[in-house]
């Protein structure tokens, strides 16, 4: 049973935080204390639930918390709101904050990574590891930002059903190569119904506004400021290439490589068990250093 948790963003915006298992005992009498926290953080169209599984795990050991960012999920979407840089990177600090989860493992999936390495170089006292998943460093550029407005116009929405949704994103949708049956199941879960049918939870629009924030730049000197162990992990057949992945790693201070096989974009999602074996062992780690003074 998922626990939903209200968290207070930046500007005032209603974030919705959720843990979807118990964490560990302790024997303090202060709850949570002594219990390693983790972040979760979505991509761009993700949500708090596409963590599920990795949060249900995580639970065993640590306090894991997903996290849906404005305009996802079942947080707020006011029309007026930000969805800046600063603004992703100040909830994600005010969801630490108000969830005393900090210090914490950030763990970032696509933008949601951009977040938590923002986040990780300008409050280092606030993150102990970050795990970045399939998120390129270098600038998109201003084509990538036309071809997804293509994109989200291509979508022929209304959806009558949930199975005509997962057949166009998992076989239909151009922008996929193969059939891809956990493609479809991720769109699945970002869609409510409605009079007509089925729809996104979110706003294409607010999207495409998040998106222009940091796709025309490079976030290398950012990258560069994260001092804690950091892992960078990719799926085979992602969007981040492995020479990419490796630059980024040498320009961490501290930076580990991963890569897990037969996954696409959504690591997590195409391929669980490959990803619970490249990032459990960092997490570990991170949380042994606690107990030795170094890692």
């Amino acid at each position: 049973m998922a626990r939903r948790i209200d968290v207070t963003g930046t500007g005032g915006v209603r974030l919705a935080a959720w843990e979807f298992g118990d964490p560990p005992k302790t024997d303090s009498t202060t709850e949570h204390e002594g219990t390693l926290g983790v972040l979760l953080l979505h991509g761009l169209m993700g949500r708090a639930s596409h963590w599920a599984s990795t949060a249900r795990w995580l639970s065993e050991r640590y306090r894991a918390v997903a996290l849906d960012q404005r305009g996802h999920g079942r947080s707020d979407k006011p029309e007026d709101a930000v969805f800046t840089r600063e603004a992703y990177v100040d909830d994600a600090e005010a969801a630490l904050e108000q969830l005393g989860l900090a210090p914490a493992v950030l763990i970032g999936h696509a933008m949601g990574a951009l977040t938590a390495w923002q986040l990780a170089a300008r409050r280092p006292d606030l993150v102990r590891g970050v795990i970045i998943c399939d998120m390129r460093a270098s600038a998109l550029g201003a084509a990538s930002q036309r071809e997804w407005s293509d994109w989200f116009k291509a979508w022929p929405v209304p959806f009558a059903t949930l199975a005509d949704v997962r057949k166009w994103f998992g076989e239909d949708d151009p922008w996929v190569e193969r059939p891809n049956p956990a493609r479809g199941e991720f769109y699945a879960e970002v869609m409510h119904e409605c009079e007509d049918g089925w729809r996104p939870v979110f706003e294409p629009d607010q999207m495409l506004r998040s998106r222009e924030t940091w796709v025309f730049d490079a976030h290398w000197e950012e990258l560069a400021q994260v001092r804690c162990p950091a892992l960078v992990v990719r799926g085979l057949d992602g969007e981040l290439g492995r020479a990419e992945a490796q630059e980024m790693v040498r320009v961490l201070p501290r930076g580990e490589y991963a890569e897990v096989a037969d996954a696409g974009h959504l690591v997590h999602y195409d391929q669980p068990e490959g990803w619970r074996a490249a990032i459990e062992p960092f997490v570990e780690a991170v949380r042994a250093s606690d107990d030795t003074g170094r890692l």
